[in-house]
Formats: C-alpha cells, structure tokens, sequence
C-alpha cells in the first residue's frame, strides 16, 4: 500500500461514501455525456476527440479515453518530472467505457428515442426542441457530476491537471489555459469527424458555473462535507482547481 501511495502520488486514505460520491459523480457525468451524443447537437470537447478517434481506430470510446488520458500524463509527468496522480485517468477512461455501456444498452431508445419530434425553424435551420431540453437535462447533470467528484476529493480532470502546469510554466490565467487546452480538444476532435456543435460552446461557459452553486447547495441542503475544498463559496474556480490539484500532488 505504501508503495502504491508513493508511486501513484495519491492519499489512499479516502471514507467509503467519498468514494460513493466519486463514482455515483462519474457515472452520472457518463450519462450526461451520452444524453451529448443522443441529442445530436455536439458534445464535450474532451468526448468530441474521443469520438473522433474511434471512428479512425474502431476501439471503442473507453479506449480512446484511455490513450487520450495518457497522452496528457505522460505530458504532465514530462513538464514536471514526476510520476502523476493516477485518479485524472481512472475518471477519463471510466466515462469512456460507461459511454460504450450505454451505448450497448441502446440507451438512446429512453432518452431521445422516447421524445416526441417538435421541429421548430430557426435561422433557416431545422431544430428538434425536445434535442435541447435533453441537452439542458445533460449539461446540468454535467454540473453536479463534477460538483460530486470536486467534493468527493478524489480525482480531477485531466484537462485540469495539465491547466494548472501551463500556468506555473508560462504565468496565464486559469481561463486562457482551459480554454486554450478545450479548444484544441474539439478543434482536434471536430477535424477527425467529432460531433461538434452548440453543446460545445454551451458547455465550455456554462458547466463550470453551475458547479460551484450545485457544491453549495450539497453542503447546505444535503450536508455533503467537501473534500475537495474547504471553503467552496470563497475561492474562484482557478484557485478550486488549484487547491485540489496540489492535494493530490502532494499526496
């Protein structure tokens, strides 16, 4: 155990019901991912290159998560020279595989294939209105799975892990690392045939600022402790990442 602990960089001192928030946070995020592609209207940035990769490689969305996470590792561990926190791939490669599952299950015959067709023109474009209330329902459930999963205090985005670097190495901003590293996450993505749409934007602005509310609301109405953060209703997004990415290095 100890072994593991020092090679892993992780605390491996975590409560059951952290851990149940953890994985009920991944499995709802998975979820969220596949309403995304159920309704058409394109999907995460990170899901917009996995699909993307599976269409050239065939292997399956929990596969491509798994090398797309190791891609970002072995970036992180290159850049900080040391081995990283094994729990930023576990969360990427889970959703990838619950996302084959779903799409085994043939889910989307209870979600879009269970509305009724209302067809609106907009802007001389044909748009199903019950598309985009499942892409609402997908984009908050976005929102508290990842609330879950900050407050479990286990794992963080990939994405994240990398962010946090790029601002240490080259001094920007939280949000011109985000962003920069999402945006060539579906530019990448939408080149090899990814979904890319109006849910790609919508989720690089909208899903980070429900987050902090939906923490709140856990703690107050619910009485989740947050793991991840101590005071989650003072820090802004940036430091939230921050603090969480050093507790994992640190171990």
């Amino acid at each position: 155990m100890n072994l593991l602990k020092e090679y892993f960089n992780e605390p491996l001192d975590w409560r059951r019901y952290q851990v149940g928030l953890y994985c009920l946070g991944i499995v709802l995020f998975s979820l969220g991912a596949k309403g995304f592609i159920d309704a058409k209207l394109g999907t995460d940035p990170l899901d917009v290159l996995v699909i993307g990769m599976n269409k050239h490689l065939g292997v399956g969305l929990g596969i491509c998560s798994s090398l797309v996470a190791i891609g970002f590792l072995t970036w992180w561990m290159t850049w900080n020279r040391q081995l990283p926190p094994l729990t930023p791939f576990v969360s990427t490669s889970a959703v990838g595989f619950l996302l084959d599952f779903w799409n085994s299950l043939h889910l989307e015959n209870y979600t879009i294939g269970a509305l009724p067709i209302q067809n609106i023109v907009l802007a001389g474009h044909t748009l199903n209105i019950s598309a985009v209330g499942l892409d609402v329902v997908a984009l908050l459930t976005c929102s508290y799975a990842s609330a879950l999963i900050i407050m479990s205090g286990i794992g963080i985005r990939i994405m994240d892990l990398v962010a946090i670097t790029m601002i240490e190495r080259w001094d920007w901003s939280f949000f011109r690392a985000k962003m920069t590293l999402e945006t060539g996450l579906f530019t990448l993505g939408w080149f090899l045939g990814g979904p890319m749409g109006g849910t790609t934007v919508l989720f690089l602005f909208l899903v980070g600022p429900f987050i902090q509310p939906f923490m709140w609301m856990n703690a107050i109405y619910l009485n989740i402790p947050n793991h991840g953060i101590k005071d989650a209703n003072q820090e802004t997004m940036a430091e939230e990442t921050a603090l969480i990415v050093a507790k994992e290095i640190a171990g």
